[in-house]
């Protein structure tokens, strides 16, 4: 994800002014019909539902690659920034709009670890994060270089890290 997606997702979780708030990735991976699940998560209690590949009842339809790259990912993702979140890149997610607009101020990432560091901020916090099944479909495009796009991925997860322990986000 580009600095400049990143600016746009950040400015209309912002200016948004429903309830809840919304976030699905532009080419439609996840299916809409999440969303009744997400608005059932909500509604028992959680502050946040995404959409995750890793939990019980998900089917993942993806080349062998991309598999292998995104468990690389979050094994990385696990051993740098503290979560118990399974799958903190999966690009559908509802929030409360108390909850997105608090995270998002909080939020300092401009690339694709935001999301790491969004869900790190809400456990944080103490919203409660619910993970919801989903069938996938991926196609073997990707914008992603990943000898290009890793070394930054990587670097922002440790920033992630070293920005918890100076105290850049706060309590």
């Amino acid at each position: 994800m580009t600095a400049e997606i990143l600016l746009a997702v950040r400015a209309g979780i912002m200016s948004a002014e429903g309830d809840p708030i919304v976030f699905l990735d532009a080419d439609l991976t996840i299916p809409v019909e999440i969303l009744d699940l997400f608005l059932e998560a909500l509604a028992t209690g959680a502050d946040l539902a995404i959409a995750s590949r890793y939990v019980a009842g998900s089917v993942v339809d993806r080349p062998w690659w991309r598999r292998v790259m995104g468990d690389v990912y979050r094994f990385v993702v696990h051993a740098l920034v503290p979560t118990d979140i399974k799958d903190t890149q999966c690009g559908g997610k509802m929030y409360t709009a108390e909850a997105a607009k608090n995270l998002f101020a909080r939020q300092r990432l401009d690339g694709f670890a935001f999301d790491a560091e969004v869900l790190f901020l809400a456990k944080r916090a103490g919203y409660r994060v619910r993970e919801i099944p989903f069938a996938l479909r991926q196609r073997n495009d990707t914008r992603i270089d990943f000898l290009r796009d890793s070394p930054r991925m990587f670097r922002d997860l440790f920033l992630i890290r070293l920005n918890a322990l100076r105290g850049v986000y706060g309590r």
